[in-house]
């Protein structure tokens, strides 16, 4: 019975691409196709960008296997920019390992100048509702900045495009986190207008039609719905825990509730899942730990029970 289930979830999400127009996409047709009956292991790669798969591979020295998620960061530090380069080719190099290919976008506030710091005049500097009003209007500095930086972007997204790569790009991660510049703002005038704006330049403008957009939040409250950018922004609900406390039924149905019939994975924690946990809730189609953490909040028995379970992709050297 729970078989019958899987197939026809599966040929449910796989009407859901064709109808959505995304069916061109491997990576999707791949995560609904595991959608249900199994969950892809995933890697985040933090600083720095000059060793883009550290945690990768110290996964694979714990478990004799790698995970099936590669995850970057275009990132906000000097040396880190500057080695923009060594992150994209690794993220190639995954990709044709068979690596699903996930980036991120710590980004400066366009208010100040790039590179930057974390807190004072970086991405946890605050800014005010005049600020962000001017931040979404055409024509100011602040916008244009803003559109200068994804023109930045473009360079290494489009490089990937011409190599085949698909890339699960999350932008503005954490919405509903009110600590970094872009976060925290409810409503269509909110966090979620910049994502769009973001989405159109780069779906429309440059032409990046090898994006799949991830939308993320935290699971620091039950708002998320007030932070949707609108289904035909994402692909891709993706929510972040960062304790075992946080993988409840409640969360996990409220994903579920607001995402329909479209996929939805953890897009970081620190605390694993364990395989019963994907078990019961089996939408999960990744998981991705965060950097060093995964060795902070879990022992290495752990982590190789997790990646050596039946129902957990990875990819077998």
């Amino acid at each position: 019975m729970k078989n019958c289930y899987a197939i026809i979830l599966g040929l449910i999400s796989m009407v859901s691409i064709e109808l959505s127009g995304q069916s061109e996409f491997k990576t999707l047709n791949y995560l609904y196709g595991i959608s249900g009956t199994r969950t892809a292991a995933g890697q985040h790669n933090r600083e720095p960008n000059a060793e883009p798969a550290k945690w990768t591979n110290a996964i694979f020295e714990t478990t004799g296997v790698y995970p099936k998620l590669w995850s970057g960061d275009f990132l906000f530090q000097k040396e880190n920019i500057d080695s923009r380069w060594q992150m994209i080719l690794e993220a190639e190099r995954q990709w044709n390992k068979g690596a699903i290919i996930n980036i991120m976008w710590h980004s400066c506030s366009p208010y100040f100048v790039e590179p930057c710091g974390w807190q004072d005049a970086g991405v946890l500097s605050p800014m005010s509702d005049e600020q962000w009003e001017a931040l979404i209007t055409p024509g100011t500095q602040p916008n244009q900045t803003f559109y200068k930086r994804l023109d930045e972007l473009a360079i290494y997204l489009d490089y990937l495009k011409v190599k085949g790569v698909e890339v699960m790009f999350r932008p503005f991660h954490e919405m509903n986190q009110g600590l970094f510049w872009w976060g925290g703002r409810p409503g269509p005038r909110g966090t979620s207008e910049i994502f769009r704006m973001a989405h159109d330049y780069l779906t429309h403008a440059k032409g990046l039609d090898n994006l799949i957009w991830v939308w993320n939040i935290q699971d620091l409250d039950f708002e998320w719905a007030e932070y949707n950018p609108g289904e035909e922004y994402w692909d891709i609900m993706t929510l972040d825990v960062y304790d075992e406390a946080g993988f409840t039924d409640e969360n996990y149905h409220l994903m579920l509730e607001i995402a329909g019939d479209r996929l939805i994975g953890i897009g970081e924690s620190s605390k694993l899942p364990t395989p019963e946990l994907l078990e019961k809730q089996p939408r999960w189609v990744f998981f991705m730990a965060w950097a060093e953490l995964v060795y902070r909040d879990n022992t290495k028995e752990e982590i190789r029970d997790l990646y050596l379970a039946p129902n957990v992709e990875v990819i077998k050297p």
